[in-house]
């Protein structure tokens, strides 16, 4: 088999009838230049599948070669390219020299294309006895008036130099001289890149004198030049400042590649602030001009590493940074939203928290498709400045509390609990924000807005005014009372309307009619008959759907009891604060009836045919203690202490964790990228795993482009994860190495053949399971005896799951009709490249895990006996970060329960609740449960903790 390199690919019609050698011959003789043009297509097609058809060399030089067709004489540079131009003791054919006169007589020829096209074919031979007496030609052909011959010219010159510098000693001069007086500017790029690599210092000279002509250049010679630069200033810094300049030039082009290049290459150069900001202002500017988003979000990478290394830096920039909001695209919006967020300060906080209000005022007029998402984004930004900043919180907060009444939920919640956030760090603006709140009460659309909102009233109402004015608002918010009684004469009034109904008490379809007593404790009771009319039932629906204050109709009547025991709450707080700051003992009394008749009406409705469905026992147990806590609030100080202190100092000590922990998690940021003065210095020749030099993005981005900065990609790591196919006894034998990038998989499989005997149309054929697609069915080859193969295949990946990679081997043997079929073993590519731990606070991981239909849960099955360390074991397994706090996790208590969530890099979230406690023989219980959108990724995650015990 030929282990030639082959710069072209073909494709292959498997369907097609392979012709006899004779049919080939005759073809090439007799035909006509289609004929040929097609005879040449299936020549070049079974070469490259290994057979390189030796016998039709001649009738390819006495038929092919003489013809003018162009197309004809393109594919005779792709069969001289991979022909066979050597015999086998290394001396070049003597066939050659009339394929070596054809050559010379093309590079003479006076069209230009095919001079042009020549000239390109010589750069892919690897001959130096064909190559010597095509140099004359070559060098004439830097002369030619036509530039493309001229461009291809300088880079036949170019490669023959590369490989054999003792047949063109002289080309750097020469390029050097042709470079000068050169006009085109592809040619000047094609000389100037020739000299870059050949003679470093010959394009440098060059360069200097040309220093002033460079903003005027073509963008191929800019980049060029970008690239020299970059070169030079690692070895010799004489020219520095010249080219900082240069730099700064470019920064002003016209073309978003060169800005770009220069942008970065200025980075490499210098950290000077003045740098570092033009730099920053470049990469800004191409992120609002560019209209594609990929390039958006990769230079807003760039942006916040610049961000991360020149902190304070760019604090001025902020507002331009915002600018890139314009973009319709959500995740170009998160990303810059973020970055503007880390730039913020005491300087620049006013101008981005009016930004992005005004911002926000917009998102109610606009209706595009992640509007709502937007918003909530902004509401989140403006939350995070304000607790930053106290001096912004009383701007923001009335603006935002706006929102509270927003249909959008998510938005509404977060606006709440900015307002809880803000009220227990800023007293000052306790009064003011609370006046606020009660205004906004009865706009309220959603449950847990509207139970943030009673936790604020019941915790910060602190004057009697204060107090007063929220039980109003309540008032109005619950509406007539008793509730059940107030029900049942709006259906009874319903039904005098419409005439009475006939009362049948068998009847299945019954519906209750009922009319009022009055107890001797003074609540409503009820007599029932039953009716049996579908009209009651029309009736009684009608009732429920009839227009009705938000606490009542919205949410109890509809079975959101939680609020219920939320308002028990409430009102127990608000009676025990009024008793304290009044003496009006009238009027402490009126409230606690009227409470506890609110709370009873509750538990009667929640009962009755009104309510959506019925009260749950949590919600009444609570109704129920606060019922008998303001029976007896008087006699007992340690409920008042429960009630009015413990739970406000319980929130205090919340803020105050998340606080430490949004310090620790930046003092562990700002640590990791501090470089001590005793830090090793790290040579990238000497270690493949490291990064290369900080100062020079260049090279790190070519690190990450050939994926050397994954440590998985060191030789004993590759060792390790090699897979074997088919057995050491099977005729062939098949290892894979899976090489997983981002969004596809690489396998490299080596192929052996293990018999005496050639194994002819070998193919490789694989199949997929799961969400892996085939991008390319391998092609078929001959094998040799003992001889052995490579074969790679890509397999696109759109989906975090476990996939399966399976298939077989297929191959002719010798002097038989019948097909041999080798079953590969399968290979399972793992989810853990491609989930990475991540983070989510609490408001966040309950909406996703209520919103998320598919779980997996797991029994706990493992040796381990230490609760904590079973924690890190299962996070280890997974990738998958812990969300409750490390105090939450203190302690030896016997049973542990927590929360922990990972990304993928497709965007996909999952999310794992471990509940896990030690049984009196040291052995854990529980389970592990987890909830994705996908299916996928819960079985697959739960897959890896089984396996891993």
């Amino acid at each position: 088999m030929s282990t030639d390199t082959c710069y072209t690919i073909i494709h292959q019609d498997d369907s097609a009838d392979q012709p006899s050698l004779q049919d080939l011959k005759s073809a090439l003789e007799k035909g006509s230049e289609e004929v040929k043009i097609e005879t040449m297509k299936k020549i070049l097609v079974t070469m490259l599948n290994g057979d390189q058809l030796p016998q039709l060399l001649m009738q390819v030089i006495r038929f092919v070669m003489p013809s003018k067709n162009k197309t004809l004489k393109k594919l005779l540079h792709f069969y001289w390219e991979i022909c066979p131009k050597t015999n086998p003791d290394g001396k070049l054919k003597q066939e050659m020299i009339l394929v070596c006169n054809a050559l010379r007589n093309d590079l003479q020829h006076p069209n230009e294309y095919i001079r042009g096209a020549t000239l390109r074919f010589l750069c892919k031979l690897r001959e130096p006895e064909l190559l010597e007496p095509l140099l004359p030609s070559c060098r004439s052909c830097l002369e030619h008036r036509h530039s493309y011959v001229r461009k291809n010219a300088v880079f036949a010159i170019y490669t023959i130099y590369k490989h054999f510098e003792y047949l063109i000693p002289d080309a750097p001069e020469l390029i050097q001289t042709f470079l000068v007086a050169e006009a085109d500017q592809t040619s000047k790029r094609n000389a100037f890149v020739m000299l870059c690599n050949t003679s470093q210092s010959r394009a440098v000279e060059y360069l200097n004198e040309v220093f002033d002509q460079v903003p005027n250049f073509d963008e191929l010679l800019q980049l060029a030049v970008i690239e020299l630069i970059r070169k030079d200033c690692r070895n010799n810094s004489t020219n520095r400042g010249r080219y900082i300049k240069c730099i700064f030039e470019l920064l002003n082009a016209a073309s978003h590649s060169v800005k770009y290049e220069a942008a970065t290459s200025l980075m490499a150069l210098t950290h000077a602030p003045a740098a570092v900001k033009a730099a920053a202002a470049c990469y800004i500017e191409l992120i609002i001009k560019e209209s594609d988003n990929n390039i958006k979000l990769i230079v807003l990478d760039r942006l916040d590493e610049l961000r991360e290394k020149h902190e304070n830096v760019l604090d001025d920039l902020v507002l331009d940074i915002l600018r890139v909001l314009s973009s319709p695209d959500i995740e170009v919006r998160r990303k810059a939203l973020r970055i503007g967020l880390e730039l913020v300060s005491t300087r620049n906080v006013q101008e981005v928290v009016v930004f992005l209000k005004k911002e926000l005022a917009k998102t109610i007029d606009q209706d595009f498709e992640k509007n709502t998402e937007y918003r909530q984004l902004l509401i989140q930004s403006i939350h995070s400045c304000a607790i930053k900043f106290s001096e912004v919180a009383a701007n923001v907060v009335h603006v935002l509390m706006e929102f509270l009444g927003d249909s959008n939920n998510p938005a509404a919640v977060d606006v709440i609990a900015f307002v809880r956030e803000v009220v227990e760090k800023f007293p000052n603006l306790r009064s003011s924000i609370i006046e606020r709140l009660l205004e906004t009460f009865m706009d309220v659309k959603s449950g847990k807005v509207f139970r943030g909102a009673l936790w604020i009233v019941g915790e910060y109402c602190a004057s009697v005014q204060d107090i007063e004015d929220a039980w109003k608002q309540i008032r109005a918010g619950v509406g007539e009372i008793p509730i059940l009684a107030s029900e049942q004469r709006l259906f009874e009034e319903a039904s005098k309307e419409d005439g009475n109904e006939e009362i049948n008490t068998d009847s299945k379809h019954a519906i209750a009619s009922t009319s009022r007593r009055i107890l001797a404790d003074g609540t409503y009771a009820t007599e029932t008959a039953f009716t049996n009319s579908s009209s009651a039932l029309a009736k009684l629906e009608a009732v429920k759907a009839a227009a009705k204050p938000p606490l009542r109709g919205a949410l109890l009547l509809n079975g959101d009891f939680y609020m219920g025991s939320v308002l028990a709450s409430t009102l127990t707080k608000l009676i025990m604060r009024f008793a304290e700051k009044s003496d009006d003992h009238k009027r402490v009394n009126s409230l606690r009836a009227e409470a506890m008749l609110i709370m009873a009406s509750i538990i009667r409705v929640g009962r009755s045919q009104f309510a959506t469905t019925p009260i749950d026992e949590d919600s009444y147990d609570r109704i129920m203690s606060c019922l008998h806590v303001l029976e007896n609030f008087s006699k007992d100080t340690a409920i008042k202490s429960v009630f009015l202190h413990d739970t406000k100092a319980s929130f205090a000590r919340i803020i105050e964790a998340e606080e430490k922990r949004t310090a620790a998690k930046k003092a562990k940021d700002k640590s990791a990228q501090a470089v001590q003065v005793d830090d090793l210095i790290s040579f990238r020749q000497f270690s493949k795993r490291n990064l290369g030099d900080d100062n020079d993005e260049y090279e790190l981005d070519l690190t990450r482009a050939t994926g050397q900065n994954d440590s998985r990609d060191d030789l004993i790591s590759k060792l390790s994860r090699v897979v074997q196919l088919t057995g050491f006894s099977d005729p062939v034998y098949a290892e894979a190495y899976a090489n997983v990038h981002q969004y596809d998989i690489l396998l490299d499989v080596l192929i052996v053949n293990q018999t005496n005997e050639t194994l002819q149309n070998l193919s490789l054929e694989f199949a997929t399971l799961g969400d892996l697609k085939l991008v390319e069915r391998p092609t078929q080859h001959n094998l040799a005896p003992h001889a052995f193969h490579s074969v790679k295949a890509t397999i696109k990946v759109s989906s975090t799951e476990t996939g399966v990679i399976f298939g077989n081997i297929v191959y002719d043997g010798p002097g038989t009709s019948e097909s041999n079929c080798v079953v590969l073993n399968d290979i399972h590519i793992d989810i853990m490249d491609y989930i990475n731990p991540a983070y989510c606070n609490e408001t966040q991981f309950r909406s996703m895990w209520t919103e998320f239909e598919w779980e997996n849960k797991v029994n706990v099955n493992t040796n381990i006996t230490d609760l904590s360390e079973y924690l890190r074991h299962i996070m280890k397994s997974t990738n998958m970060s812990c969300l409750t706090p490390e105090a939450a996790l203190s302690g030896d208590c016997g049973f542990l329960s927590a929360n922990m969530y990972a990304r993928s890099i497709f965007g996909e979230d999952a999310l794992a609740n471990l509940s896990i406690e030690k049984q009196t023989d040291s052995a854990i219980a529980g389970h592990v449960r987890i909830r994705s959108k996908t299916q996928g990724i819960a079985l697959s995650l739960g897959d890896k903790i089984t396996l891993g015990k």
